[in-house]
């Protein structure tokens, strides 16, 4: 085996409040974020959502300090694998990806070309696989190679997850176990994982395993843990106006006060790094919603950042993939449970699926909609003197 390389994925986040705008840009850029009938459309939608919700954006990265610390964290846990890697005699270094800011994934790529890596494991943050985490990176980088071959390594594979890894279950069972430990009444506290959402249609339309792969890691977690504590599992950061999967961590809150709990033990079940959402949604957000609601202790899981066990567990998983047969990124995407987007669907007029996976059905008939108006001059918002 020639020299080592491994490309850490991640979703990336803005540094300084300047940075918000343009992150939120790249983001709403990505057809696998949001979805329009007419690509040349994307970028100008992306600017019109990144420019209006920048300002509530930008107030709440301010709460945390005025930027995004998962680059930060990104870089530390580069550094300790790299560190553990080579401890164990690889010739070895690790390279950072952000899908929407800096470092990019672009420029990871073609400094991995420059250092002459001979094999690349490929390596995302995520524990669970979805098409708008994991999936939209490796679509990036089969892009990426497309347009520029000479980028593509000599060898290279993919892990498409790790949320069953004995070790990250570990890990996360000893930091929840605490927190329970801190409560007044240990045996009484809930435990509660909070994941990020997707959209419903990811799931039911396009075959996103992510529902099934989050369900089944806090059953893992919960079983490793070996405790009687009840538990449950809601989803956050729902934006817009289409269903997300359920139940929303506010409302479900809210549910289990109601029910009588009054001691929490809040899991970020999707993060590995603090970023935004568990420092500002969670923390911030659903803490204040929880003590109006009546619940008198939230003790929140901290994020794995650097654990030991955990970056232990990122060894094992790249020195694993470096001895296994090659898994390219078309073959992981085609196993993950016949995934539509993979390749994408051509945008096709009318309810369809891809309507629904991308924009949802009501989205889709009021763009018909305005393009009816548009050519024939005849509608609602022509009656109302609008166009």
């Amino acid at each position: 085996m020639g020299r080592l390389g491994v490309l850490l994925l991640n979703l990336g986040g803005p540094e300084q409040l300047s940075d918000v705008r343009p992150f939120l840009f790249n983001l709403f850029s990505d057809p696998e974020i949001i979805r329009i009938p007419i690509a040349a459309l994307q970028k100008p939608l992306a600017w019109l959502i990144s420019s209006s919700r920048a300002k509530k954006s930008q107030a709440n990265y301010e709460k945390i300090g005025g930027g995004s610390p998962l680059r930060r964290i990104t870089e530390e846990q580069a550094r300790a694998l790299e560190s553990q890697l080579r401890s164990r005699g690889e010739d070895v270094k690790v390279y950072i990806g952000m899908r929407y800011w800096h470092p990019f994934t672009e420029d990871a790529l073609t400094q991995i070309k420059r250092d002459e890596i001979e094999q690349l494991v490929i390596l995302p943050l995520y524990p669970q696989f979805s098409i708008s985490t994991s999936g939209s990176s490796f679509r990036l980088i089969e892009k990426i190679w497309s347009e520029n071959p000479q980028l593509k390594p000599p060898k290279y594979t993919v892990i498409a997850d790790w949320y069953k890894e004995p070790g990250y279950l570990q890990a996360m069972s000893e930091l929840i176990c605490a927190q329970i430990d801190n409560c007044p009444n240990p045996d009484d506290a809930h435990v509660f994982f909070s994941a990020h959402g997707v959209p419903v249609s990811y799931v039911e339309e396009a075959g996103d395993p992510y529902q099934t792969e989050i369900e089944e890691c806090t059953e893992l977690i919960m079983r490793t843990i070996g405790r009687r504590n009840a538990y449950s599992l809601a989803y956050q950061s729902k934006v817009g106006p289409i269903e997300w999967l359920q139940p929303y961590t506010e409302d479900a809150i809210v549910e289990l006060a109601d029910k009588g709990v009054s001691e929490l033990v809040v899991v970020p079940i999707s993060f590995v790094s603090e970023h935004i959402e568990t420092l500002e949604e969670i923390d911030i957000e659903y803490r204040e919603i929880a003590e109006e609601a009546g619940i008198h202790t939230f003790n929140r899981v901290p994020a794995l950042d650097t654990n030991p066990v955990f970056i232990q567990t990122l060894v094992d998983l790249v020195l694993r993939a470096a001895a296994a047969p090659s898994l390219d990124i078309n073959r992981v995407t085609q196993m993950k449970k016949k995934i539509k987007m993979y390749p994408q669907e051509k945008w096709e007029w009318g309810l369809t699926t891809a309507a629904e996976v991308w924009n949802g059905r009501l989205a889709m008939l009021g763009f018909i909609g305005i393009v009816v108006e548009l050519i024939s001059g005849r509608g609602p918002l022509h009656l109302f003197g609008i166009l």
